[in-house]
């Protein structure tokens, strides 16, 4: 790896994990948050933070792959919608309390997930693969948010 796809990577991965961090911390579950009703599989609050911190590595990684081997293919476009997508989600969700609207965002963000895997299996597949366990994980936060729309009618 050349030093300039070295700088690439690393801002790849820094500013992802910068900008999961600072969605995180403004969309803080709060008050609003724990009077909900949950779904007995909703994991402890402890646990969002390491899994999502695992995935901006991964995610950073494979845009930053994708941005380096594919950068006028649609890998780079695909990555781009989703990131913002994810960051949208929480902001919607938590600090909008808005759960139905974020659903639907989470549905394009999973779209987005899913077409960078199928499209990047050909392109790049290790970055397809780093796709892979943030699309099960998204999956799982579109399973929670469901639940919590339907256990805490408006």
């Amino acid at each position: 790896m050349g030093k300039s796809n070295a700088v690439i990577l690393i801002l790849f991965v820094v500013l992802t994990l910068a900008g999961g961090s600072l969605v995180g911390y403004v969309s803080a579950p709060g008050p609003w948050y724990q009077t909900l009703e949950k779904p007995w599989y909703n994991p402890p609050n402890w646990v969002f933070g390491p899994v999502w911190a695992v995935l901006y590595v991964m995610i950073g990684i494979a845009g930053a792959r994708v941005f380096i081997h594919d950068r006028r293919g649609p890998l780079p476009k695909i990555w781009f919608v989703q990131i913002v997508l994810n960051y949208l989600w929480p902001l919607t969700f938590f600090t909008l309390q808005r759960p139905d609207l974020a659903i639907v965002i989470l549905g394009g963000m999973l779209v987005s997930i899913i077409a960078f895997i199928v499209l990047g299996w050909r392109r790049e597949r290790p970055s397809a693969l780093m796709f892979v366990p943030y699309a099960l994980w998204a999956s799982f936060a579109g399973l929670l948010n469901y639940a919590i729309l339907s256990l805490n009618p408006a």
